[in-house]
């Protein structure tokens, strides 16, 4: 799929199959595109040319709302608590508005999501007071209360200390083996390589490297266009 806003193009041709369980790492400079591919997956964004498959299922006209309750979820690089409401009345407008859950069915939804991402112990605290750590879990609990099959987590681990992140990678990788098929846009790229089975290298709105983490960060393209070491 290509994805262009008037004649500025973003994305170009870009085709990725992500089998069910794994989880993708995307990594790339800033400006590569990939916030916006994920924009596109999850529908916030519509493709300008190009499908988006889902489950076997043509979702490329289905809007966010729509894919959200069909099973994909997502979190945002700046969480954006209701900071008003107490963290489990976020994870409960998750649960209802995202995954189109009501009563019993909602609340224990966002109990469980609460439970997955740790933040079962802030339930009853106001969502505005929380830290940033806590913020980035609360985004993710509310993504999780949709009850994803695919989850899509865009710099999630970005501004944390090395031991916040260590934290939150463990909740991840828990994630993974929960069965949630993840993808994953990080630039602390050690966070990435921890959980990751693969790995996805965007440039200038085209994939250039796809494939074992560990090859894909020697391979002396990415090295040249995301780590700036030349060539």
């Amino acid at each position: 799929m290509s994805k262009s806003y008037g004649n500025l193009g973003v994305l170009f041709d870009v085709s990725l199959s992500i089998p069910i369980g794994q989880a993708v790492g995307i990594v790339g400079p800033n400006g590569a595109g990939k916030t916006t591919f994920l924009s596109v997956i999850n529908g916030t964004e519509p493709t300008s040319a190009g499908s988006v498959f889902f489950n076997g299922t043509d979702v490329t006209k289905q809007g966010a709302e729509e894919r959200s309750r069909s099973g994909i979820g997502r979190t945002f690089q700046i969480p954006r608590p209701f900071s008003n409401l107490s963290v489990f009345e976020n994870a409960l407008a998750g649960a209802a508005f995202g995954g189109g859950l009501r009563g019993r069915e909602a609340q224990t939804a966002a109990l469980d999501a609460l439970e997955k991402s740790e933040m079962m112990q802030f339930a009853n605290l106001r969502a505005g007071g929380l830290s940033l750590l806590a913020r980035k879990r609360l985004e993710l609990a509310r993504a999780l209360s949709t009850q994803p099959k695919l989850l899509l987590l865009d710099e999630i681990a970005g501004g944390l200390t090395e031991a916040e992140c260590i934290s939150l990678i463990a909740t991840i990788k828990n994630l993974k083996d929960s069965g949630i098929t993840i993808v994953w846009i990080e630039h602390v790229v050690q966070a990435l390589v921890a959980v990751v089975d693969r790995l996805v290298c965007l440039a200038s709105g085209t994939i250039i490297q796809d494939g074992i983490p560990d090859e894909v960060l020697k391979s002396r393209e990415v090295l040249s266009v995301y780590m700036g070491t030349g060539i």
